[in-house]
């Protein structure tokens, strides 16, 4: 591995060494702001950077925490671009929900991190910090890799497909993509308006579900106390395990025997006709929901669009009305199935992405393994630890019931032990 970049920062870490008087809350957002200026020229992973000289540390839970929000979430205090062109130097007059409940909770907004078009699917100029020739994932690029990286202890993305879970995958972190509509979409830019999913990126789980517990006041946190005896943990075999790269499959498997030796029960899930159906339709209803969001930007300036972005709205165009109703059909017998799979299962275990994170800045990876998730709704937490034999991070998924995020990320944070342990 070739890694271009500081450790990541732990938010409990640097937490603590304020609490233990080590440290303050000013001196945490200085050296984030020393990091950024020493690692980002190579990892491309902030648009902007706040200016320095007016930010201060706020008070709260997450006081002394850097945090880098994904430009599609307004900011009332400086551009939001949402990655394209058409919007260049655009200023909000207030910042979206997200980042105003981050604020509230003591983080400081240090930068916007760079995001595909639209996060869509065009490439930003982001590197991955394991190997600055391979993709860091999109379309929350700049998030994970600024976490990753070691720049900022704390990031917040979006999930349309696989836009958190595997960036998260391909950088080596923990990500958080909530059960739908836990933390709100208002104030960003909307692509799918019935799968936009905000979500978080932090060193560890313990980290990532600290940070989700202050910014959505709902118990996440995790206390270590949380072991693999007694839980029941369902396999996920799907239809298209057989696009797995082997290295990702063994990851999956040395997982599995984890937390087997740790007392959990392996059940094989075989996946139900309604959710293959169901991730095959995903497309239809992001395309669709896509071509109305943007609508105007394509109308207007359609010139001034990505390749891609383009191209997906070219193709949503002839997208019928009664071809998206059919899929939401079909995407609500889905969401009752995923239901069904948790009456013989605690939590799900599968791969975050097909494998490695590809070598390649001019694509973002494969969302085949996360889409069907942000589908449903379903709470998914990337564990981190493992990796391929070239280095690059291998991520492995621990999927809960609708609603049951504490669950997701306790088990996922269990894993994660064991990973580190081994």
């Amino acid at each position: 591995m070739n890694r271009h970049s500081h450790a990541p920062s732990s938010i409990l870490d640097i937490l603590q060494a304020i609490a233990d008087g080590r440290s303050d809350p000013d001196r945490e957002i200085a050296a984030a702001f020393d990091r950024i200026a020493a690692t980002d020229g190579e990892i491309k992973a902030f648009t902007r950077v706040a200016d320095r000289a007016t930010v201060k540390a706020a008070s709260g839970p997450l006081a002394g925490i850097a945090f880098a929000v994904k430009d599609i979430f307004d900011t009332r205090d400086m551009p939001t671009e949402h990655g394209s062109a058409i919007y260049r130097d655009h200023r909000p007059v207030a910042d979206s929900a997200v980042v105003a409940m981050a604020r509230a909770a003591g983080a400081t907004v240090i930068g916007k991190a760079t995001t595909t078009e639209f996060a869509s699917m065009d490439p930003t100029v982001t590197r991955n910090p394991h190997n600055l020739g391979h993709t860091p994932g999109g379309s929350s690029a700049g998030s994970a890799a600024a976490v990753a990286a070691g720049m900022v202890p704390l990031a917040c993305g979006s999930q349309t497909g696989g836009s958190v879970i595997r960036p998260a995958s391909f950088c080596g972190v923990a990500g958080f993509k909530p059960s739908f509509r836990l933390l709100p979409t208002v104030g960003m830019k909307t692509f799918a308006y019935t799968l936009d999913t905000p979500g978080l990126f932090a060193a560890s789980v313990a980290d990532v579900a600290f940070a989700g517990e202050a910014l959505a006041r709902r118990p996440l946190a995790v206390d270590g106390r949380t072991e693999a005896s007694g839980l029941t943990v369902g396999l996920y075999r799907s239809h298209i395990d057989n696009r797995l790269d082997p290295e990702m499959r063994a990851a999956w498997e040395e997982a599995a025997r984890f937390l087997e030796r740790a007392g959990a029960r392996l059940v094989d899930v075989e996946e139900p006709a309604a959710l293959a159906a169901a991730r095959d339709a995903h497309g239809t209803i992001q395309g669709f929901e896509a071509s109305l969001a943007l609508a105007d930007e394509y109308r207007t300036h359609r010139s001034l669009l990505g390749p891609k972005v383009a191209a997906i709205l070219d193709e949503a165009a002839q997208v019928e009305p009664a071809s998206y109703d059919d899929a939401r059909r079909v995407a609500r017998i889905g969401r009752k199935a995923a239901s069904a799979l948790f009456e013989t299962a605690d939590v799900l275990l599968a791969p975050s992405a097909l494998g490695p994170a590809p070598e390649s800045l001019e694509s973002t990876g494969d969302p085949l393994m996360n889409k069907l998730w942000t589908l449903t709704g379903n709470p998914v937490v990337n564990v981190p630890g493992l990796a391929a034999s070239n280095g690059l991070p291998l991520g492995l998924s621990i999927i809960a019931r609708f609603g049951r995020d504490a669950r997701a990320l306790a088990v996922a944070s269990a894993l994660e032990a064991l990973i580190r342990a081994a």
